[in-house]
């Protein structure tokens, strides 16, 4: 299988992740204006699940470093199979939480706030277990992703009172997913055996554990999606019959989102092995500053925003990338 050799090009795969994951929901802003995020979510789920058998089946079975992804999947045990199974689950419960935030408040918003609240329990969560990377550096560059947050959360707060408009729904669900999504990393990365070079017995390659993992979404997605097509945050219930009569745009660009998603998940994973857990995702999620840059200056989230509220925005994004450049420092 394919194997990153060092560090450097594992940082070049971690761009590449936070390029893929602040840029995805753009496909959810090109769909059809009617399409509703319930419905292009099914599609999402079966990119992501499309692009990690594909590329298990291609780059996970070939070359001689690793194991191959069919013999990798035959011979894992339970456990393992289990925990990054249970890591798609806790993702698609945090995810379907971003994407609805991102229906009710922007990309603007609910990246930075939800990703970066993931950031920082990610961060923590990975470290304790794989303590890889300067400590201090590390949990610097969080810090300053925490006041980015605030600051972004207290920009949307103002923008919002001019508007007349009641924030809280939409930053809530951002909080939650945020909480969510810092917790599901650590289970496939446990499922894993820790040097991709020496394959452990019962334990997973980084593509076969990327493979379970879209299995879990897909699987869970058939409860929760499922409960909010029927009970949804925002508007009337739709039916899998309105998911069959959407026009082949709106179902391609649902399916678009999910393999540039995944292309970012499984090449934070395939990082982890030399940057280390706590880094590659902390890294990765840089995706914050990327998509709260399609959302401010493509999409115009923040137009006609009271004074200060650019200043803010500025000094947020300004954070964010110093905080990133410290967690980069800290390997």
């Amino acid at each position: 299988m394919f194997i990153i050799e060092n560090y450097s090009i594992a940082v070049v795969f971690c761009v590449i992740t936070m390029l893929a994951w602040g840029s995805w929901a753009n496909t959810q802003k090109l769909a059809s204006a009617s399409w509703r995020f319930e419905l292009f979510y099914w599609d999402y789920v079966l990119g992501i699940l499309l692009f990690a058998g594909l590329f298990a089946l291609t780059a996970g079975s070939i070359g001689e470093g690793g194991r191959p992804f069919l013999e990798d999947l035959g011979q894992a045990d339970t456990g393992n199979i289990g925990s990054a199974i249970l890591g798609g689950v806790l993702f698609n419960a945090a995810n379907i939480l971003l994407v609805a935030a991102i229906t009710l408040a922007g990309m603007s918003v609910a990246f930075p706030v939800g990703i970066g609240l993931a950031l920082v329990v990610g961060v923590i969560v990975n470290y304790l277990d794989a303590p890889v990377g300067n400590a201090t550096l590390l949990f610097g560059g969080v810090g300053l992703i925490v006041i980015a947050i605030l600051l972004n959360a207290n920009a949307y707060r103002k923008l919002s009172a001019q508007q007349k408009k009641v924030p809280t729904k939409g930053l809530v669900l951002a909080v939650v997913a945020g909480l969510l999504m810092g917790l599901f990393y650590k289970y496939v990365a446990n499922s894993m055996f820790p040097d991709f070079t020496n394959p452990i017995a019962g334990k997973l390659s980084p593509y076969t554990a990327v493979f379970l993992f879209a299995l879990g979404i897909l699987a869970s997605n058939f409860v929760f999606n499922t409960i909010l097509m029927r009970k949804p945050f925002e508007g009337a219930p739709v039916s899998f019959g309105d998911y069959f009569a959407g026009s082949g745009k709106s179902h391609i660009m649902g399916i678009l989102g999910g393999v540039i998603w995944c292309i970012g998940m499984s090449f934070s994973i395939l990082a982890s092995d030399k940057a280390g857990p706590a880094i590659s995702y902390g890294l990765g999620q840089g995706a914050t500053v990327v998509a709260a840059l399609w959302g401010i200056f493509v999409w115009k989230e923040f137009k006609g925003a009271p004074k200060g509220v650019a200043g803010m925005l500025n000094v947020m994004l300004l954070l964010y990338v110093v905080g990133l450049g410290l967690i980069i420092a800290a390997r």
